[in-house]
């Protein structure tokens, strides 16, 4: 039997390479947040990376982000670093490539993992398919960072369970790598299953006799991986901790997160795919929670959030090996079915009671969705189903009444029906339901002869059952409206587009530069892939597309994470229209949304801004009042920056020589005025040429944030924070080279060692 792990791990790739061909061959791409979010990221790290800049800060959206903690950012996602690295221009085959290879070597980690058990192959060559191309993994393929997390937790189940079960250093040093990479990605997925690893180690230190000496083979290994996984997450979780104190990521109540439970009635999707209609139009989708079939409710999901379907072979062997046949009483799989269970409660949500204990754990409160555990609960379910094959195949034992295992299969289908029926649905479910009736009677079928063929071929045994998994997988969970769309869909992210409004604004940003001009745009209202642009054309967007946003700029702007309708563009006090000061200073020269300029701002005047043209896309506006990138002010006012948040009520000064300062000091002197150009403008650099007769001070209006510092002639100089949001240093008579850095390590550092890591809006 050893050979054929080899055998079962080499089908599983063949079926991998069949299943993820549509989107490898180009035909499809992962699309949603996937393309809209992650791959600008990932466009903007590689073109740091190869034009030798440091991707820290990311000047291009929210006008200027630190990129280094965004949590979101794939600066410290292994895979998507070592793709950065080695593709300067990487495209969407390349991006997609990287979530399927990953979630490959999940599942070639569970093949391992039943090895080094001795389960059956067959059993681990259904785990590994239901876990990389069943459950959430497959219908939110487009969650970048969870599903690398829960690919990661795979390895790292491995590894941690061969270091506890050995004493394997090997195998501490990878569980700890591996585990601060699923830790590196720092959301729900990553959290929910590093319980389930610390669970594991609990549970085996205590469970069953022999404590001490479990312990003692264990412990140098674990302690290797604590020490190892520590030294992989410490700067990454210190950089995204200090930004969400600075950010507007505020934790979530109960109320917040319950709104994220899984309905239970979302469950039957793991007899029955798409039962309601997720791969379909929006307006088809009738599951929980839709208001329009559920009635009034205060529960928030995306259509796809509620589609757990692992494949039919799997769930009846679940069902009528596993539960009815009595496979996951065995003490070797107590603690799976334990965590299984625990995850399916956290799923549900305020649909249970379990849920207001789980939100007390440390971390809860930062996650707004108990539904996403079913990730972790799907890959458990894939492992579980496969010991259950691997129970059936070695077990000598008659199984239970035929009769008894068919009902188990049978009530979850009726359910569906009923379903169906009782929200009037049925005619639109007749397919799926069709459907799931086949796959679930032809897996029955299989799994009786895999009984017959598994003593004598087992090899045989296995592509029986690549076949049937592989064929079931690609019907069900195979490319559809979530998941997979045609890359023509995201023609305006290639770096070549030819799109109408992408060669206007480019057209139009190379006519207004000059040495002191580097004018932003707003893309509003155009799309939900529009957002992020600026990372791939070079566009420095006064907006963007993020959950995590610093605090002080979207009390002054309103900036919400998305800006993809109309109903996502908010103004401030300080930034009530287009026609502001603070729109005038962040350099908003061009605005183009994607409904006439005054469905969005209604205050708007004739005049206040200057049509440009009419794309396919887009209405294009002029804004002639935007203020230089770099400013020389003769003169500082002080000013209360807090409560100019709050009124939105600028002192009658003009910026392009009175700079707002809190604090600053009554000065009445007539001074020259002063030039300031920009000489290199980079990430995390910028260079300025000034010429002061009689000194004052040059204004950059990029973000201001506590980890860049400001030189005068080499020499370090106070960075002010100017004008509520911008950066300032003031300079002496003659002519000087200011420079600015970001040091994200060295600003982190003197915020810990002040204990200070929340800098409110000054």
């Amino acid at each position: 039997m050893p050979r054929l792990y080899g055998a079962a791990a080499i089908i599983f790739l063949i079926c991998a390479a069949l299943l993820t061909s549509p989107w490898l061959l180009g035909r499809v791409t992962i699309p949603w947040d996937a393309k809209a979010h992650f791959y600008p990221q990932l466009v903007f790290l590689a073109d740091a990376l190869h034009g030798a800049e440091l991707p820290f800060w990311n000047p291009h959206v929210f006008a200027g982000s630190p990129q280094i903690a965004d949590p979101q950012s794939l600066i410290f996602t292994l895979p998507y670093l070592l793709l950065a690295v080695l593709d300067s221009t990487p495209g969407f085959i390349a991006a997609d490539a990287v979530v399927f290879v990953t979630l490959m070597l999940g599942g070639l980690a569970l093949i391992a993992f039943f090895r080094d058990r001795n389960w059956h192959p067959a059993g681990a060559l259904v785990a590994a398919l239901a876990f990389s191309f069943g459950g959430s993994a497959a219908w939110r393929i487009q969650h970048i960072g969870e599903v690398l997390s829960l690919a990661f937790f795979a390895i790292t189940f491995w590894l941690l369970s061969r270091a506890l079960e050995r004493g394997s250093l090997k195998a501490g040093l990878g569980a700890g790598f591996f585990g601060g990479l699923m830790v590196i990605g720092r959301d729900q997925i990553a959290w929910l299953c590093t319980l389930i690893l610390i669970g594991c180690v609990v549970w085996h230190m205590l469970a069953g006799e022999g404590r001490l000496d479990r312990l003692r083979r264990s412990i140098s290994a674990l302690v290797l991986g604590l020490g190892t996984g520590f030294a992989v997450i410490a700067l990454p979780i210190a950089l995204t901790v200090a930004l969400a104190q600075q950010s507007t990521r505020v934790l979530i109540d109960f109320a917040g997160a319950a709104r994220g439970s899984l309905h239970p009635a979302a469950l039957l999707t793991a007899i029955v795919a798409n039962l309601y209609g997720t791969d379909g139009p929006n307006p088809d989708f009738w599951g929980p929670p839709s208001t329009l079939v559920w009635g009034a409710n205060d529960y928030v999901l995306a259509r796809n959030m509620g589609d757990v379907y692992f494949g039919a072979l799997p769930v009846v062997a679940f069902l009528t090996i596993g539960l009815m046949g009595g496979a996951f009483f065995r003490r070797e799989v107590r603690f799976l079915i334990v965590a299984f269970v625990a995850m399916l409660l956290y799923a549900l949500g305020d649909f249970t009671p379990f849920f207001h204990l789980a939100f007390r754990l440390p971390g809860s409160d930062l996650f707004r969705r108990p539904a996403d555990a079913t990730f972790p609960l799907c890959a458990l379910a894939a492992i579980l189903a496969g010991y259950a094959v691997h129970c059936m195949l070695t077990s000598e034992k008659r199984p239970r009444s035929r009769v008894a295992q068919g009902l188990v299969v049978a009530i979850p289908f009726a359910l569906a029906v009923g379903v169906a029926v009782w929200k009037g649905r049925i005619a639109q479910a007749a397919l799926p339901l069709t459907t799931a009736a086949v796959c679930l009677a032809v897996s029955a079928l299989v799994l009786l002869l895999l009984r017959r063929l598994a003593p004598r071929h087992g090899a045989v045994a296995l592509v029986v059952v690549g076949v049937c998994m592989s064929a079931d997988l690609a019907i069900n969970n195979g490319p559809n409206e979530s998941t997979a769309l045609p890359p023509a869909h995201y023609d305006v992210l290639r770096r070549d587009t030819q799109n109408d409004t992408i060669a206007l604004l480019r057209r139009k940003l190379a006519e207004t530069a000059g040495p002191d001009r580097r004018d932003r745009v707003e893309l509003a209202a155009v799309g939900f892939d529009w957002p992020n642009l600026g990372m791939i054309h070079g566009f420095d967007h006064d907006l963007g597309y993020n959950p995590v946003r610093l605090a002080w700029f979207v009390a002054a702007t309103g900036a919400q994470d998305h800006v993809a309708v109309p109903d996502q563009r908010h103004f401030s006090a300080l930034f009530p229209s287009y026609r502001s000061r603070l729109a005038d200073l962040l350099g908003l020269r061009f605005i183009a949304t994607g409904v006439p300029v005054e469905e969005l701002d209604k205050s708007l005047k004739p005049g206040d801004l200057l049509p440009v043209a009419r794309t396919a896309d887009a209405f294009v506006y002029e804004n002639p009042r935007a203020l230089p990138r770099v400013l020389f002010a003769t003169r500082a006012q002080d000013a209360d920056f807090e409560q100019l948040l709050k009124t939105g009520a600028w002192p009658d000064v003009d910026p392009r020589d009175t700079v707002l300062i809190e604090g600053a000091a009554q000065d009445d002197a007539v001074r020259r005025p002063g030039t300031a150009r920009l000489s290199f403008y980079e990430n995390t650099q910028v260079r300025i040429a000034a010429d002061s007769p009689d000194g004052g001070w040059v204004v950059l209006n990029d973000v201001w944030h506590p980890w860049w510092r400001v030189e005068v002639d080499n020499v370090s100089a106070p960075l002010v924070q100017a004008n509520v949001l911008f950066r300032a240093v003031r300079v002496s008579p003659g002519r000087h080279e200011v420079r600015f850095v970001f040091e994200p390590l060295a600003g982190l550092w003197a915020q810990i060692r002040a204990g200070q890591t929340q800098l409110p809006p000054k």
